[in-house]
C-alpha cells in the first residue's frame, strides 16, 4: 500500500498534541477551479423532502441513529492514537481496526456511520512525511472503509430476512479548523485574528473535494465552534456545488451559545439561508445541555436537528485530558434519547467516550417505540 507503515511514524506521548505545520502549507490545497459533482440529493429550502437522509429518518420511525465514539473503540482494540491525527492515525497503519469499529456500531443498530476523517487533513498528513497524493488516498480510504463495512453487514443481513436494521448511510466526517490545530480551540472558537473567511474556506476546500469524490451518502461537519467557520462551510458548499446532504453540528460549552460565545440565532441565520445544509445540531457536548439546545434549535430553524453528545465526561483541550466528571451509563442514555426525540431531534447518536453499548441502548429504546 502506498502510505507509510507505522514504523515510519514518530511516537507521541500526549493526547492530540498540536501539529507543527506552518500556515504556508495551507496554500498546497488551494486548488484551482476543480468542481466535483455528485448526483443525488438536493433539498430545496421549502420543498418536499425526498432525499436519502429523509427517507432513512422515515424508515427509522422519525429518528435515525448516528454511531458513537470512534477513538474510544480503537483504543479498546489496542490502537495508540496519541498523535495529532488522533483516530485518523489508524488510516495509516491499522485500517482494519477502523472497519471493525464500524461493524460494531452497525451491529449495535446505527443507521449512520461517520467516517474516520474527522482529524484527517492534508497538512496533518504532510506533517507525517506523507505526500499530498498519499493524504488524499487516505481521505478516500476513510469513506471506502465505512462503505465496505456497511455493504458487508447488509449483505450478511440478507441471509436472514428477519431483522430490525436499516441500510445505513455513510457520512464523511469533516472536523473543524480547531480540531486540526488540536489546541482546544474547537471548544473556544478563538482561532486568532489572522484567520478569516477566505483562510477557512482554503483550509477545508481540497479535503471536501476529495471526500465528496469518494462517494459518501452524507457530509458531517463536526464540532464547529463559531459563526465564521459555519459561514465558510455554507459558502464553500455552494461554491463547490455539492449535491449530497450535509449537516453542520456546533460545539457548545454553556448550553446557550456556540463555543465562541456567539448566539445560535446568529449562527443559524446564516445556515438557514443555505439549501445545501439539511441538518443542524450539536455534537461533542455534555448530554445534560442537549435537551434545551434541541428546543432552542427547533425555534430557530426548520431544518432537521441532530444531536450526538459525549458520554458526560469533559475534555480539557488545553491540558489534553478528560476531566473527572459524571459519565452517564446506558440506561441514562435510553431515558435521554427518548426526551431528545420528543423534543424534536431527528438524528441521535454519541460522540467521545460513547461506545457500541451506548448506541445499542439508544437503538433499543427508539426502535422499539417507532
Amino acid at each position: 500500500m502506498g502510505p507509510h507503515s507505522s514504523s515510519h511514524l514518530p511516537s507521541r506521548t500526549s493526547h492530540r498534541p498540536s501539529p507543527s505545520v506552518p500556515d504556508s502549507l495551507l496554500i498546497l490545497f488551494v486548488f484551482s477551479e476543480t468542481r466535483w459533482k455528485v448526483g443525488g440529493f438536493r433539498r430545496e429550502a421549502m420543498g418536499v423532502r425526498t432525499g436519502p437522509l429523509e427517507k432513512l429518518i422515515e424508515r427509522a420511525g422519525g429518528c435515525a441513529i448516528i454511531d458513537g465514539g470512534l477513538a474510544t473503540e480503537l483504543e479498546a482494540l489496542g490502537a495508540d492514537i496519541n498523535d495529532p491525527l488522533w483516530s485518523a492515525l489508524c488510516l495509516v497503519s491499522k485500517s482494519d481496526l477502523i472497519k471493525q469499529v464500524h461493524l460494531r456500531y452497525l451491529e449495535a443498530g446505527a443507521d449512520i456511520l461517520v467516517t474516520s476523517s474527522y482529524q484527517a487533513t492534508i497538512p496533518g498528513f504532510l506533517a507525517k512525511g506523507l505526500s499530498i497524493e498519499e493524504g488524499e488516498f487516505l481521505l478516500r480510504k476513510s469513506v471506502k472503509l465505512a462503505v465496505e463495512a456497511r455493504d458487508d453487514f447488509w449483505k450478511h443481513l440478507h441471509k436472514n430476512s428477519k431483522h430490525n436494521y436499516n441500510r445505513a448511510l455513510v457520512a464523511a466526517s469533516v472536523g473543524s479548523y480547531g480540531a486540526y490545530l488540536a489546541d482546544g480551540s474547537e471548544y473556544s472558537g478563538h482561532y486568532g485574528t489572522d484567520v478569516n473567511l477566505g483562510k477557512l474556506k482554503d483550509f477545508h476546500r481540497r479535503r471536501l473535494q476529495v471526500l465528496v469524490d469518494a462517494g459518501p451518502d452524507l457530509l458531517a461537519f463536526e464540532t464547529i465552534p463559531n459563526k465564521l467557520e459555519a459561514q465558510a462551510l455554507a459558502e464553500l458548499l455552494d461554491e463547490e456545488n455539492i449535491q449530497i446532504p450535509s449537516w453542520i453540528c456546533f460545539s457548545s460549552v454553556d448550553g446557550e451559545h456556540a463555543s465562541s460565545g456567539e448566539s445560535f440565532k446568529e449562527c443559524l441565520d446564516i445556515l438557514n439561508r443555505s439549501d445545501k445544509i439539511s441538518v443542524v445540531g450539536i455534537n461533542c457536548a455534555s448530554p445534560q445541555i442537549i435537551e434545551n439546545l434541541i428546543l432552542m434549535f427547533r425555534k430557530l430553524t426548520k431544518k432537521a436537528v441532530a444531536v450526538y453528545p459525549n458520554s458526560g465526561e469533559v475534555w480539557d483541550g488545553r491540558a489534553k485530558r478528560w476531566l473527572p466528571s459524571e459519565c452517564l451509563g446506558d440506561h441514562s442514555f435510553e431515558v435521554l434519547a427518548k426526551r431528545w426525540r420528543d423534543s424534536g431531534a431527528s438524528l441521535i447518536g454519541g460522540c467521545c467516550r460513547t461506545t457500541p453499548s451506548t448506541i445499542q441502548a439508544i437503538s433499543r429504546v427508539l426502535k422499539n417505540e417507532s
